[in-house]
């Protein structure tokens, strides 16, 4: 679970390594059938103010979900969509 001051990896290649949550906007909820998502580690991606991702590659997995909240073009970069 993600809360405030949990260390994240970058899953991106925008240069950073490791950054420090200072925020959570949301919390876990499931999805319509019942099911939610877990990750092995976690890590996050840095975007810019509209949305977009500042690296250019994405390693890993990311969630469906992003697609419904408007960042298909991290979706349009990741690896696999869960």
């Amino acid at each position: 679970m993600i809360q405030m001051q949990t260390r994240l990896n970058v899953a991106d290649n925008s240069g950073a390594k490791e950054v420090m949550c200072i925020k959570v906007l949301g919390g876990t909820r499931r999805r319509i059938d019942g099911s939610y998502v877990r990750f092995d580690s976690n890590a996050m991606v840095l975007i810019d103010n509209d949305k977009n991702p500042k690296g250019t590659r994405i390693f890993g997995a990311v969630a469906r979900e992003l697609r419904d909240k408007s960042f298909m073009k991290i979706v349009s970069l990741a690896s696999e969509v869960v």
